[in-house]
């Protein structure tokens, strides 16, 4: 039997919870058994990555992040964040591949070849998701009551995404991707997918795709 596929996984989300440090990874591994996921988290960072100034602030903790994980033998490294902070300075710098959570399911998306709605936490996908996507994306839209993935994680979190799931069908979306891997954390793709009847599309998992099409 093959070796199972060593990938870091850069969480942006600073936290000492384990269960939910790993949360990420025991995903992919349930996806991609054929991966061991190597999960660590930047510093000082409790809110995650929310706005210009916080992921501003993460790019040099990811890109360190992420050199440490290929020195400790990762064979790839996945940066769970739909902004992809550092994946363009990282894939210069490593002789790994990096991969970000938003140009892989973006890439995804795009694939399906009909109007798709990003639902994140900002009003405007990253300029990245934006270009792969192209006119294929009709919508972008944030939550009610939503601002960082803390408050995805709160009570009233999957009942706001499955609303705002609902408006971008009605506005024409046949494809929901999902902006933010904290909802990869509420499991909010299967809720939706029942709700709207239209696939869902999951960034930490296609993150974890391309990871297992590069090494396998």
């Amino acid at each position: 039997m093959n070796a199972r596929k060593r990938v870091g996984l850069v969480r942006v989300l600073t936290t000492t919870d384990q269960r939910l440090l790993r949360l990420h990874g025991e995903i992919i591994m349930g996806h991609f058994p054929g991966l061991e996921i190597l999960s660590a988290c930047i510093p000082d960072q409790p809110e995650g990555i929310h706005d210009d100034a916080t992921e501003s602030i993460a790019v040099p903790k990811v890109l360190a992040l992420a050199r440490t994980m290929e020195s400790d033998g990762a064979e790839a490294v996945i940066v769970s964040c739909f902004g992809d902070p550092a994946v363009a300075e990282a894939a210069a710098s490593l002789r790994i591949p990096v991969i970000g959570a938003g140009r892989a399911s973006a890439a995804l998306a795009r694939s399906l070849e009909v109007p798709v709605g990003v639902l994140g936490l900002l009003p405007e996908a990253p300029e990245p998701v934006g270009r792969i996507l192209g006119d294929r994306l009709i919508a972008s839209l944030v939550p009610d009551g939503v601002v960082s993935t803390l408050d995805l994680m709160a009570p009233e979190g999957k009942a706001s995404v499955l609303a705002a799931g609902a408006k971008l069908k009605e506005a024409g979306a046949k494809a929901l991707l999902l902006g933010c891997t904290g909802m990869s954390t509420i499991g909010a793709a299967p809720l939706l997918r029942g709700a709207l009847k239209i696939p869902v599309i999951d960034p930490v998992r296609s993150a974890a795709a391309v990871a297992w099409a590069l090494l396998e």
